[in-house]
């Protein structure tokens, strides 16, 4: 069974029993962020993590057993997106990339921003003229060394 498979069997389990990514995160007992990431394929789930998930969604063994080996990281079908949310954080990044890089450096100096030594926080804002995504990345910053 191959990964993509997994991944689908978990999005039609979820669908079938009406589960929300924060149900099954609270199972977990991790983030709605890292559980959804992990689940969609790019995280290593524990053992005990693994056989959680299995048993919430009905999963075969060796699904279970996929869920616990290091994927291969990107999730991205083309080198620029075509779905429109996806697409939005591509042309984000197209607009405002150099400036986020420069008041980074500007800061903290010649580096980058971990996504392994990472956190990340999706929540909703209410606002009257219609509800606010508001994204919050947290990675360590890593500078480059001289050698």
């Amino acid at each position: 069974m191959t990964r993509t498979e997994v991944t689908d069997l978990i999005l039609a389990a979820k669908h079938k029993k009406g589960l929300k990514w924060t149900d099954i995160a609270k199972k977990v007992g991790q983030s709605k962020e890292w559980t959804t990431a992990a689940l969609l394929g790019q995280m290593t789930l524990d053992k005990k993590q693994a056989a959680t998930v299995g048993k919430l969604l009905g999963l075969p063994a060796d699904a279970v057993d996929q869920l616990q080996m290091v994927p291969y990281k990107g999730s991205l079908p083309s080198a620029v997106p075509t779905d429109p949310l996806i697409y939005r954080f591509y042309e984000l990044i197209m607009v405002y990339g150099i400036t986020i890089k420069s008041l980074i450096h500007e800061e903290f100096g010649d580096g980058i921003m971990s996504a392994i030594d990472f956190s990340m926080d999706i929540s909703r804002v209410p606002d009257p003229k219609g509800d606010r995504v508001k994204i919050v990345l947290n990675g360590k910053f890593l500078p480059y060394k001289m050698y």
